[in-house]
């Protein structure tokens, strides 16, 4: 069983890419997203404050409004398809997922049936936090991910 808690969240700035995507390339997204933020950010002279970031617009189907980068401590200048943006403050329910992505489904299925549980309502917007890098740790077993729910 997941550990699923309610958390108060500052305002976060960040630097992302953000589009709709076909749920099959989102693998991809992610990768190109990543790397065009990495470059944006630094090229303004500037560093990440977090771990990278998927942010999802509603509840993902065949295509998917996602947004993908990494937090940082102000606003960046919009280049190349990277564009500045926020994660909201308030309140949010978090849990930690650990395994392969291809496994989150699960632990969303807990979160949501906590919601239930608690009376508390999903807001439009969720996100997950990469605190694993795949490329430092090759046992997808062991990757962790913060999972993010903020409340309506």
């Amino acid at each position: 069983m997941t550990e699923i808690r309610i958390v108060d969240l500052t305002e976060q700035h960040t630097a992302v890419v953000h589009e709709k995507v076909p749920m099959a390339e989102l693998t991809s997204f992610f990768a190109r997203a990543f790397e065009d933020t990495m470059r944006a950010i630094r090229a303004q002279r500037d560093a990440p404050v977090g771990p990278p970031f998927g942010a999802y617009h509603g509840p993902p189907g065949e295509f998917v409004d996602v947004e993908a980068g990494f937090p940082v401590a102000a606003p960046i200048a919009d280049a190349d398809g990277v564009v500045a943006g926020t994660l909201p403050g308030g309140r949010a329910v978090e849990a930690v997922h650990v395994g392969p992505y291809d496994t989150m489904t699960s632990t969303y299925g807990e979160i949501e049936a906590w919601m239930a549980e608690h009376g508390v309502t999903p807001g439009p917007l969720m996100w997950e936090s990469y605190l694993t890098d795949p490329g430092d740790e090759p046992d997808p077993s062991t990757w962790r991910t913060l999972i993010v729910w903020p409340t309506a």
